[in-house]
């Protein structure tokens, strides 16, 4: 193990293991601009970021908008390039492989979209579209395609899968478009599936049922799933383990159920005490954190909470805090973190 407790590559445990992923995106400016500048901006948006996905879990990801959730999850799977850092899949290096190992690899790598609408082409019927992955990765196996379609249509509850596989996007409810999404990333049979705000398009009420499917699926085909959210409530429905991101940094990271019954950064206390409470006579009493999420373009100094934090010291502001182990598996990074405990 590294000196944030995290196993080395090659661990048989880990299905994911990425080490100080960083992505920065160059500003884009006018040509006058480029050639006056003495130096190129950066967004930073996921800033030195490591962690392991283990073989079954589900790993949470969760925080504001704008953390570097989702490019972290991108990163994983390689849909986008690192700046700087590593990812080992299976005990691969993603970033060794040429582009068509990475393309045999995508099958092993799904994804279910935030938005359905924007993922699903209008001009494919359902069936096409869980079809077009089966055509990229088991173009040979032409003649059981039709088979393998009703059997994720199945699965997923789109029943009779004779009535959905010829209708558009449109013409279905948009609970049935999600699931149209989450066959089309199953159908290949992957073992990892990055699940980007799998449910906020969904209507509330089929929103647990939606949670449920996911679970039953995870169960009944052994998968592994990212789950990138803002939604704590909704992560403590199906996450195994949460890490919460804040402006492109890892901050905490731990069991799902230390980490909301002992929270140890105080992002992390914002975060939960956001968390609306079942009772319309309970009131929340606890200080929210002022202002907005600072510019990712350039992040404070020090610690990047210690703006909005109600803790901050004068050290907060000079020296940026190490994700360090003050649990057994609970991983924190803030100066003064034992006052939590």
């Amino acid at each position: 193990m590294n000196d944030q407790g995290i196993e080395n590559p090659g661990s048989r445990e880990n299905l994911v293991e990425a080490r100080d992923l960083k992505k920065w995106f160059p500003i884009q400016t006018g040509l006058l601009e480029r050639l006056m500048a003495r130096r190129v901006e950066h967004v930073h948006a996921v800033d030195g970021v490591s962690f392991n996905i283990r073989k079954g879990e589900v790993l949470g990801l969760a925080g504001e908008s704008g953390s570097g959730k989702t490019t972290t999850g991108k990163l994983v799977i390689r849909l986008e390039e690192p700046t700087e850092g590593t990812v080992h899949f299976d005990g691969q290096d993603l970033g060794a492989l040429k582009s068509e190992e990475l393309r045999k690899m995508r099958r092993r790598m799904q994804v279910i979209f935030q938005d359905p609408m924007a993922s699903l082409n209008p001009r494919m019927t359902i069936g096409e579209a869980i079809q077009h992955p089966l055509q990229i990765h088991f173009p040979k196996e032409a003649s059981s395609h039709k088979e393998m379609i009703y059997d994720i249509c199945d699965k997923v509850g789109l029943t009779p899968p004779q009535f959905f596989v010829d209708k558009y996007p449109h013409q279905v409810s948009g609970g049935q478009r999600q699931r149209v999404v989450i066959a089309r990333a199953l159908v290949t049979h992957p073992d990892l599936v990055l699940a980007d705000e799998p449910i906020a398009m969904a209507d509330v009420s089929v929103r647990a049922l939606l949670l449920d499917l996911m679970i039953d699926l995870k169960n009944e085909l052994n998968l592994t799933y990212l789950f990138i959210t803002h939604d704590l409530a909704t992560a403590k429905y199906i996450c195994d383990r949460i890490g919460i991101m804040y402006l492109g940094r890892l901050v905490e990271i731990g069991d799902l159920r230390d980490v909301y019954s002992n929270p140890l950064n105080p992002y992390t206390h914002a975060l939960l005490a956001a968390v609306p409470v079942p009772n319309p006579h309970h009131r929340r009493t606890e200080t929210m954190p002022s202002g907005e999420i600072p510019d990712a373009i350039n992040p404070p100094k020090g610690c990047r909470f210690h703006p909005r934090c109600t803790y901050a010291q004068a050290s907060c502001s000079e020296v940026e805090p190490e994700l360090r182990e003050l649990k057994p598996g609970h991983f924190v990074a803030c100066h003064y973190a034992e006052q939590f405990l």
